[in-house]
């Protein structure tokens, strides 16, 4: 009788224990399952689809533009159809490689386009990303194509690099080199300039973010109201 007792209440004990594991197992699952989830799609990389009659424009850009794009197309709603690539822009090679893709096949009045933090990063803390002699030939290549478009083009100066360890390695002498080289380009191909570094400059400290190269919201909403005032002016040409 004894021994039948001892029999029932270790079976209860080992049901009690296989029920605790399989809870934790499930739960396990269900962390797993959490931490698989994906990510949100960017509200700033997601298509547009065009109201009728409004001229088209397109924006070409690394995650700097990313952020100034969704205020951007705020402040020109009802005014235009405001683009951009689907992607961050990386550097001037992938700009290059990628350029046909983005364009599409469609119309565009005006292309509001940078790249510039991606090619002066430096991977191993010495070598650029894309050397200025070959960022500067890379740009001539793309103007070259952007002008085959007819759209009136507005290249963005990159915006300033802030003091601290950044990683990538980025400096802002580098974007000063970069910027000029670019500036130069421009000049050569009659391409308006939206000087962004110039805006940004005085009110750095405000805007972005503490040793990084990114903006705070407000921030890029700022950046976006220069981009803006530059894309509804070659608009009114």
């Amino acid at each position: 009788m004894i021994s039948g007792q001892r029999a029932v209440f270790w079976c209860a004990v080992v049901g009690i224990l296989c029920s605790l594991a399989t809870g934790a197992a499930e739960k396990g699952k269900g962390r797993k399952a959490k931490g698989k989830r994906p990510r949100r799609p960017n509200p700033a990389l997601q298509q547009i689809e065009d109201v009728k009659g409004l001229p088209r424009v397109l924006l070409i850009g690394d995650s700097i533009s990313m952020g100034y794009t969704i205020p951007t197309r705020g402040l020109l709603d009802g005014k235009a159809n405001v683009h951009r690539i689907p992607t961050n822009g990386g550097d001037t090679n992938r700009g290059i490689n990628s350029i046909e893709k983005w364009l599409g096949e469609k119309k565009w009045d005006v292309i509001h386009f940078n790249w510039g933090l991606h090619d002066l990063k430096r991977m191993d803390g010495k070598t650029h990303g894309v050397s200025l002699e070959q960022y500067a030939k890379n740009l001539g290549q793309l103007v070259a194509r952007l002008k085959k478009t007819g759209a009136k083009l507005i290249w963005a100066s990159t915006t300033p690099v802030p003091e601290g360890e950044l990683k990538p390695a980025r400096s802002d002498a580098d974007v000063v080199a970069y910027n000029a080289a670019a500036g130069a380009v421009m000049g050569a191909n009659g391409v308006a300039i939206d000087d962004l570094y110039a805006f940004a400059l005085p009110i750095l400290g405000e805007i972005q973010r503490p040793v990084n190269v990114h903006f705070f919201p407000d921030g890029s909403k700022k950046l976006a109201g220069k981009v803006a005032s530059m894309i509804e002016g070659a608009l009114a040409e």
